[in-house]
């Protein structure tokens, strides 16, 4: 198939089918993005949010050259979606800038566990403006992922939602919008077309934000930023071409295995906590996965 051919509508597959396609490249968004998710927590030790992501714009540009030549060269970049594409990249920059920024100030386990109230958002946004079916299957691991992110994400000592909580909250709401909005442009962008204008847009918006805090990076800032760049880069492609061969309401679910794969990481790298409830609360977003992929029914 060359790289300019559309794939058919997702929709028109069924589940079982899609969930196939798509798992190659939702793993490989799991990873990389388990990788940003340290990489961030250790370069915001040093570095200012803004500048992070502006140097993580200008190195993913270059990163970008490769997938670039793999499709076809810079004909490839040309998109009729402009409007768009400035608009996706405006709320995903505002939801990337919280996301970071709620790493400097809640667990990295809290933060991404949090984040996950962004299917609820997603499965809804995708009914109502995508037209993509909302069987009962789909509710039930929505339903049941809610629960779970709940049991992990609940405040310390009951002592309510703070400031890190709700930056992450608010941050999941503008994923939510951004998933939807790359589920609109690849019907009819390449995953490399979306990355190139994400990159590029978001270089445009951080340049002054990050020019204003900007402090030489030490050779071990330089290497965590390096380090985000490569996986949020790749990252971002894997998760557009899932977008490509899959519902959202089929992708976004099995996102839910970042919130156990981060809050291991959090409990081996930082010492964080782990106990019963968090282990219940991530049993459940599994089991709202094989409820979703398993027992939906066939198109």
């Amino acid at each position: 198939m060359s790289s300019t051919t559309v794939h058919p509508a997702a929709v028109a597959l069924p589940v079982a089918v899609q969930a196939r396609r798509a798992l190659p490249w939702i793993a490989g968004w799991l990873l990389l993005m388990l990788v940003v998710a340290v990489a961030g927590r250790q370069a915001t030790r040093e570095l200012d949010v803004f500048q992070i992501m502006e140097m993580r714009s200008l190195m993913g540009l270059v990163l970008l050259i490769p997938l670039v030549r793999m499709a076809g060269g810079s004909a490839v970049l040309r998109s009729r979606q402009l409007p768009r594409h400035v608009g996706r990249n405006i709320v995903h920059y505002a939801a990337q800038y919280g996301w970071f920024l709620a790493l400097t100030l809640i667990p990295l386990g809290q933060v991404v566990a949090i984040e996950f109230t962004m299917p609820i958002w997603t499965v809804l946004l995708a009914a109502l403006f995508l037209g993509e079916r909302l069987h009962r299957w789909k509710v039930a691991a929505v339903l049941l992922g809610a629960i779970g992110v709940a049991m992990i994400a609940r405040p310390a000592g009951g002592a309510g939602i703070g400031a890190g909580q709700a930056i992450a909250l608010a941050a999941a709401l503008g994923f939510a919008v951004s998933v939807i909005l790359v589920k609109s442009l690849a019907r009819t962008e390449q995953p490399v077309t979306i990355m190139f204008w994400m990159l590029l847009v978001q270089s445009v918006l951080g340049l002054l934000p990050a020019l204003a805090v900007w402090r030489w990076p030490s050779p071990q800032a330089w290497g965590w930023v390096a380090l985000i760049a490569f996986a949020g880069t790749y990252a971002h492609y894997c998760m557009a071409s899932a977008m490509r061969q899959a519902d959202a309401t089929v992708v976004v679910p099995m996102d839910f295995l970042r919130v156990p794969l981060t809050a291991m990481a959090g409990w081996l790298l930082y010492a964080e906590r782990i106990d019963l409830l968090m282990v219940l609360g991530t049993a459940l977003i599994l089991v709202g996965n094989l409820l979703n992929l398993w027992r939906a029914p066939r198109a």
